[in-house]
Parts: structure tokens; C-alpha cells; sequence
């Protein structure tokens, strides 16, 4: 091998070592924590616990690094109406950035409309397939 063989093929070497550092670097970097709370009980204690959880988690892990998502159905859709007595913590958990939605397919079923709701939450037609398709993201599941 002839030296200027030689200098292209370790010139070439250190471009692709330093590609591949750099998309190694890109991939090793931490992601987001995502966590899914699922609250299905007509229970406040319920409630309460869930968001005072999803808080901790902000807390703990950073709220810029961790996405919260908190699915309601079932029975535990009453606490996302609009006169419900968690109003005020379901505003404040939205406001530091945690997604709280309820089921439409629940809502349907006990003839609620989302001016029935409070309005600060979102909607999932499934809460039961939104938890099914998050865990398959690689979310992790809590259920208080």
C-alpha cells in the first residue's frame, strides 16, 4: 500500500469512526421517562393519589424530562366533570404539563358531552386501547 493508499484509507477510518460516535453519542443520550396512570374507581382518594403520584414523578425525575399521562373511564370519569371536587388539582396538573384525558367511549355510555367535562383535559376515544397503546411505546403503567 502506497502512502497516499494509505492516507485516504485512515482518513476514511476516522470519518467513519467519528460518524459513528456521534450517532452512538445521539443514541446513548438520555430520552424521556413517559408514564401512563390509569384511574378507573369513582374514588377521590383515587384521584388524589394519582395526581399527587404523577407530581412526585415530575419532582423526582424533572418535569422537562418525563411525559405523564393520566386515563380515565369507567367510574373514574366522574372526577373529570366539571363540578367535580378535583377540579382544581386536574388544572394544576395540566398546567405543569401532565396530559390528563378521559374516554369518549365512557362518556357516550353515561351520556356525558365534553361541556359536562372539565376543560382542561383532553379525549382519547378508548381509554382502554390509549393504555394498551402506550404500554406498547414503552410506557410504563401505574395504577393507584
Amino acid at each position: 500500500m502506497n502512502r497516499k493508499t494509505f492516507i485516504q484509507s485512515a482518513a476514511l477510518a476516522l470519518i467513519l469512526s467519528a460518524t459513528s460516535l456521534a450517532a452512538l453519542a445521539q443514541t446513548a443520550a438520555p430520552s424521556k421517562s413517559k408514564v401512563v396512570f390509569q384511574v378507573s374507581d369513582a374514588d377521590a382518594g383515587k384521584w388524589n393519589l394519582a395526581l399527587n403520584n404523577a407530581k412526585n414523578v415530575q419532582q423526582e425525575l424533572g418535569a422537562d424530562k418525563v411525559e405523564i399521562e393520566i386515563v380515565a373511564y369507567g367510574p373514574g370519569i366522574g372526577m373529570l366533570k366539571a363540578d367535580a371536587p378535583t377540579n382544581s388539582r386536574v388544572l394544576e396538573a395540566t398546567k405543569s404539563g401532565i396530559k390528563v384525558v378521559a374516554c369518549e367511549n365512557t362518556m357516550t355510555v353515561q351520556k356525558l358531552t365534553k361541556e359536562d367535562m372539565n376543560p382542561v383535559i383532553s379525549y382519547v376515544p378508548a381509554g382502554v386501547v390509549e393504555l394498551m397503546r402506550l404500554h406498547s411505546e414503552g410506557w410504563a403503567y401505574i395504577r393507584p
